[in-house]
């Protein structure tokens, strides 16, 4: 039986969506909000890209949105998220944990989904003013 036309055009629909991203961190205020901003920034085209936290914080660094500006990348339509926000209701293609925390306590479905990945970082929340500077 031939395919119908409404399949060929899921099938296309399906071929040309781009696949998406998840960068999890533990408060979502820092460290996966930046690779969000980048990665949307420089293949945005290419990619639908997401952040979350295994603990949101509620709000994004405000030193983590001066510095993304001073590289000319604009967060505003950017926000502190939980997780949980996305179990049962997104596919990822790759799941990129960027602190030890979120890889230990993310909900595991999560890290079997896609193409997992674990970029380990420091927090800069935790930083004090001066090491901040550095």
């Amino acid at each position: 039986m031939a395919p119908t036309t409404k399949t060929r055009r899921n099938t296309k629909d399906l071929k040309m969506a781009k696949p998406k991203v998840l960068f999890l961190c533990t408060g979502n205020s820092a460290r996966s909000q930046m690779a969000e901003g980048l990665l949307r920034a420089l293949a945005g085209e290419q990619f639908e890209v997401f952040s979350a936290g295994t603990e949101p914080k509620g709000r994004i660094l405000p030193e983590v949105q001066e510095a993304m500006r001073e590289v000319g990348i604009d967060m505003r339509g950017q926000w502190s998220k939980s997780v949980t926000e996305f179990l049962g209701k997104q596919i990822f293609a790759h799941v990129i944990t960027v602190c030890t925390n979120a890889e230990e306590n993310c909900p595991a479905v999560f890290l079997t989904m896609g193409q997992h990945e674990h970029w380990p970082f420091d927090d800069p929340a935790k930083f004090n003013d001066e090491e901040r500077l550095v």
